[in-house]
């Protein structure tokens, strides 16, 4: 099962870089294919549509399916609809090959994949090992999202070496195509204990699993909500309104907190070893919230940066910890249904709230979205102590 780990451990990086690069590339590209913003903004919907819709099927009927069969042909369909993107160009051709490839122009890594990989991992693994093999799990992804983002320069250096414009970025698109084929043919590779330990004919989640997950999804929908108003491009829209620095600094700052997230999910595994997975959770995440508000009030730039940075070290050690929580607080042949329900809840959350902290960014002031973003997480951080830290995993218990 070690070697499924390492196999899983490839692939979400694989598909960390493709993703990283995509996100930053993927607006761009279809602008110089002369697409109009609203086009772009239902090619990335029908993306995401589809890609709900894979995670929809992988959560009711990911076990029954076969989670090895699922995931080879969700990394195929990928790749096809990657490189239908980089072939056509008319709008409703590339806006159905997002729709079937799941194209995924956000940055980071949502797909239905992931959460099958995530009901896999917690078998490679004993108790004890759980929370760190989900901690480099999410490292070697933050390190792909990273790099990815630095992929995104090949169209400028293929255009220095000759290059036209428009193939320069289909070249990229290929690419994309090409690293998820590469995960679809590992997939192959997955021994048959990554399926599920039992093949229902029909999914039953047990009365203690389903009171979990029914209360923990009711806290991650407000914490993703919560996140919602903090994203990435708002952030990047904060940055670049309040202090007025340019894009290129931004996306330093970003890939040096890119950094942090990944070094973060280590210390985080390490943390829930002495005090606990609920603990690290809540903890960690406070103390995150609060340096969120701090950077409202930066006098300049580089303080803000730093604030942010330090804020950045904090608030993702709640990810591996909360994988590994709730995987170990369902028995095995429930953890597919499990990380898709909560994995859909966060998809939602998401979508919720940008628009309204756009609103707010335009009509009251632009840091308001970062009081009521960390004001949210914080009143998640406070139910989810009360709520769980009487409710412990495994290794917890023993002790």
């Amino acid at each position: 099962m070690v070697r499924d780990r390492h196999i899983l451990y490839t692939t979400a990086f694989l598909r960390a870089l493709a993703t990283g690069m995509m996100g930053v590339l993927l607006g761009i590209y279809l602008a110089r294919m002369a697409f109009t913003p609203s086009q772009i903004g239902l090619v990335i919907s029908a993306g995401l549509a589809g890609a709900t819709l894979a995670a929809l099927l992988v959560t009711f009927a990911g076990d029954r399916l076969g989670r090895r069969r699922l995931l080879f042909w969700l990394a195929l369909l990928s790749a096809l609809g990657g490189a239908a993107a980089a072939w056509y160009s008319s709008p409703v051709a590339v806006g159905i090959a997002a729709f079937v490839g799941m194209l995924n122009g956000m940055g980071r890594d949502r797909g239905a994949a992931l959460v099958l990989e995530q009901a896999i991992i917690p078998a490679t693994a004993t108790d004890q090992e759980r929370t760190r093999a989900f901690a480099w799990y999410n490292v070697l992804q933050d390190v792909g999202h990273g790099l990815g983002g630095l992929l995104a320069a090949i169209p400028s250096i293929l255009r220095l070496a000759g290059v036209g414009e428009l193939a320069s970025f289909q070249t990229a698109v290929m690419l994309y195509a090409l690293l998820l084929l590469a995960t679809a043919v590992l997939y192959l590779r997955l021994s048959s204990q990554a399926e599920a330990p039992l093949k229902q004919p029909r999914l039953i989640v047990s009365p203690q699993s389903r009171k979990v997950l029914w209360r923990i999804s009711l806290l991650f929908g407000l914490d993703s909500v919560a996140g919602g108003f903090v994203g990435t491009a708002l952030l990047s829209y904060f940055f670049y309104q309040r202090f007025g620095v340019s894009e290129s600094v931004i996306a330093v700052l970003f890939f040096g907190a890119r950094g942090m997230n990944a070094v973060s999910h280590l210390g985080a595994a390490w943390l829930a070893k002495r005090i606990g997975l609920v603990n690290t959770m809540v903890f960690t995440h406070i103390p995150s919230s609060l340096l969120l508000m701090t950077v409202a009030f930066a006098p300049n730039f580089w303080v803000a940066a730093v604030l942010f940075l330090l804020r950045e070290g904090l608030v993702e050690m709640d990810v591996p910890t909360r994988q590994s929580y709730v995987m170990a607080m369902v028995r095995p042949e429930e953890r597919t249904f499990a990380s898709g329900v909560t994995h859909l809840v966060r998809l939602g959350g998401w979508a919720v709230a940008p628009s309204f902290a756009g609103f707010l960014m335009q009509f009251l002031t632009l840091s308001t979205p970062l009081f009521i973003g960390a004001g949210m997480k914080i009143a998640y951080d406070v139910m989810l102590y009360r709520a769980f830290r009487g409710l412990k995993p495994p290794e917890e218990r023993e002790g």
